[in-house]
């Protein structure tokens, strides 16, 4: 059995079809998620990032947020972001994306992360597996006397 490079089961999910309240496109138009989807792959190129590691999603259902990212893996965090610019937040998502794949957990503190996702961050979720940071036993309720 081989050991996983923490690095490469980290993965970065892309909204292509998010768009903002009152977008006037037609319902099949291409969105505003497919050219952060684009701007992304861009900049991950320019900068050999193995382009395997993004993946197109076709909705994550964040409407009210858009644009829409999502960094996953197994055993790590997941973090969902959004209120994305495509014309500006790629290598912000990208910046982003690097350090969480440093991490084992994935876990990523707010004022590591670049600004545009301390403020759009829409969750974090906590991996299943046992013992994952900040999974904590809640404390027990005082009695009255």
């Amino acid at each position: 059995m081989s050991v996983k490079d923490p690095a490469q089961v980290a993965c970065l999910s892309i909204c292509f079809r998010c768009k903002p309240e009152g977008w006037p496109g037609i319902a099949d138009a291409r969105r505003p998620g497919a050219d952060l989807a684009d701007a992304i792959g861009a900049e991950a190129t320019r900068r050999g990032i193995d382009l395997e590691v993004l993946r197109d999603v076709r909705c994550m259902s964040q409407c009210k947020r858009p644009c829409v990212v999502a960094f996953s893996g197994e055993g790590r965090f997941t973090y969902l972001f959004g209120d994305l610019d495509p014309a500006r937040d790629a290598a912000a998502v990208l910046d982003a994306f690097a350090l969480y794949r440093t991490r084992p957990d994935g876990f990523m503190e707010r004022f590591e992360r670049p600004e545009v996702l301390q403020a759009g961050i829409l969750g974090r979720v906590p991996p299943l597996t046992a013992g994952a940071r900040q999974v904590e036993h809640r404390p027990a309720a005082v009695q009255a006397t």
